[in-house]
């Protein structure tokens, strides 16, 4: 069910390797009231919380820009040394002057003016900002155009405060890698327990997110690329419907499967993000089936009493798995019933007779998409072929802690006409119709189940140790929306809960998060604990 086989073994032997050393993960942190945020004057706020602020002259975009700059410096490569942020945008401070004038003249653009965002890396922007996707192979490569997406969110009054570090080529470089891990940033942390692995590949931005380095961020999600990193760090992803938001302008992996999204520590966060992403692009056709389904403002869905009266199909094999997990999930499942939902078990995650097709049809359409990418940016490498030269031509730097495994796989892969790939393509496809016949069978308004099992070590050795579960990999696959939030902690490490939907039901889904957010209140900041 995911782009990656796991290694089912950990170890903390070899940090060194990628710019960790036992230290990091021994040593007592100094002035802990820093880190945890009780002292900063942002911890915790929300968007909304930003908004009253700058309408009441409290404070402005630049004085936010600022603030959040020092958060940055204090605990990302010092302190904690989380390590979220691949590099800051010189003219953040500028911009978010820039869109005070405008408040100051009258000219509000929305809910977003002069909120600061941090953007993963692999999404370009047009500015004095590198677009890499974590790969030394690609440094150097500033974008000719903004992203769409970063297009929409520019215009929406956004402040672009930098970019977040991720799993190198969105996790997909090999079945052996360790996430949040890129040749260009180094390790991301997780700020619950620091040894422990934050997921991926938008690990950066959720990271950033959890750690109130910024108030919102934007990742990318081809499977679990949302969901697992805000699963692991305590906030609310939303992998939205393929479609709803154009992936022009941003590194491919899968035509089928990408897509960008929202991180927020609230579902009305996460959900005024992306009412600022949506919109219909030229240079994304896929996106015009959003035509008449796409919304700018997502609010009005959010709802304290909506899970009254709403079916939720839950994964009755993730019932009794682990003690710590199961226990949450049932406290999940009375608290849903309390509101009024009513929940069917059954079981949606395995799909049948898919066999191994989702690898194939995503080494296929990485090949395609990075190499029309490649062709047309301004990196050193102009195609997967002279990437992978580059990568075993810079091994000590490129790959000191595992290999190029999918890459090489995916150059052996033919065009996408071939046979083969249009025979896993359709297979692919064949999901939509299982999870539409399971909410239709059944009467069902949402699927559910826990996103992940608990954070495994961080392990360069070994690469990731996947823990079980995966509820958001049918959505994934299928196209189709998810919102995955807080559900509670096991011994310090945050579990989530995903809620999957019919295609552009995010209106639908963000009904039930919300309400269910509403109720449980699951969020809590981060201790940065150095072990458990």
């Amino acid at each position: 069910m995911k782009r990656r086989n796991f290694i089912h073994t950990s170890s903390l032997a070899g940090l060194s390797l990628f710019g960790i050393t036992m230290s990091d993960f021994n040593s007592t942190p100094n002035h802990l009231k820093n880190y945890d945020g009780k002292d900063f004057k942002l911890n915790e706020l929300t968007i909304d919380d930003l908004k009253k602020m700058m309408e009441s002259g409290k404070a402005s975009s630049e004085s936010l820009v600022k603030l959040y700059l020092e958060r940055i410096a204090e605990i990302d490569k010092k302190g904690p040394g989380i390590n979220a942020v691949i590099e800051l945008n010189p003219d953040a401070q500028k911009i978010a002057a820039d869109l005070d004038r405008e408040r100051a003249a009258g000219k509000i653009r929305g809910p977003l003016h002069g909120i600061p965002v941090l953007l993963k890396d692999n999404i370009d922007t047009a500015d004095k900002m590198q677009t890499t996707a974590g790969s030394i192979a690609l440094e150097g490569n500033i974008a000719k155009t903004d992203a769409f997406v970063v297009k929409q969110l520019r215009n929406a009054g956004v402040v672009i405060l930098g970019k977040t570090n991720l799993s190198e080529w969105a996790n997909f470089r090999s079945d052996r890698s360790s996430s949040g891990w890129s040749s260009r940033g180094g390790q991301t942390k997780n700020p619950y327990v620091l040894d422990r692995s934050p997921c991926g590949s938008s690990s950066g931005s959720a990271v950033a997110v959890a750690a109130n380095l910024c108030v919102v961020s934007v990742g990318t999600e081809t499977n679990g690329s949302i969901a697992c990193p805000a699963s692991m760090n305590n906030i609310v992803g939303i992998k939205p419907t393929v479609g709803l938001v154009s992936r022009s302008g941003i590194i491919p992996i899968s035509k089928t499967q990408d897509t960008a999204g929202p991180f927020g520590k609230t579902v009305r966060d996460a959900a005024l993000l992306l009412g600022g992403m949506t919109g219909i692009d030229i240079n994304d056709e896929v996106t015009a089936s959003s035509k008449g389904k796409a919304l700018t403002d997502y609010t009005s869905f959010l709802k304290a009493d909506g899970l009254n009266g709403k079916r939720i199909g839950i994964e009755k094999t993730f019932l009794k798995k682990h003690e710590g997990v199961d226990s949450l999930f049932k406290d999940a499942i009375d608290l849903m019933k309390s509101k009024g939902a009513v929940l069917v078990e059954l079981e949606f995650v395995k799909i049948k007779d898919l066999g191994n097709s989702e690898g194939p049809l995503l080494q296929y359409e990485f090949k395609d998409g990075l190499n029309a990418y490649l062709s047309k940016a301004n990196g050193k490498v102009k195609s997967l072929e002279e990437l992978i030269k580059f990568n075993n031509d810079h091994k000590e730097k490129a790959m000191p802690i595992f290999p190029q495994d999918l890459l090489e796989l995916s150059q052996t892969r033919g065009d996408l006409k071939s046979a083969k790939y249009l025979e896993v393509h359709e297979k692919i496809m064949g999901v939509r119709k299982v999870i539409d016949q399971h909410l239709d069978e059944h009467k069902l308004d949402a699927l559910c189940g826990p996103a992940t099992g608990p954070s495994w070590c961080i392990d360069p050795v070994n690469g990731d140790f996947f823990t079980g579960y995966g509820s958001y990999g049918p959505a994934a696959m299928a196209g189709y929306p998810s919102i995955t939030l807080p559900m509670g902690l096991v011994r310090e490490l945050p579990i989530g809960l995903s809620f999957l939907g019919r295609s552009y039901d995010e209106p639908g889904l963000l009904s039930i998060a919300y309400a269910y957010e509403q109720a449980s209140k699951k969020r809590t900041a981060p201790k940065f604990i150095n072990h458990i």
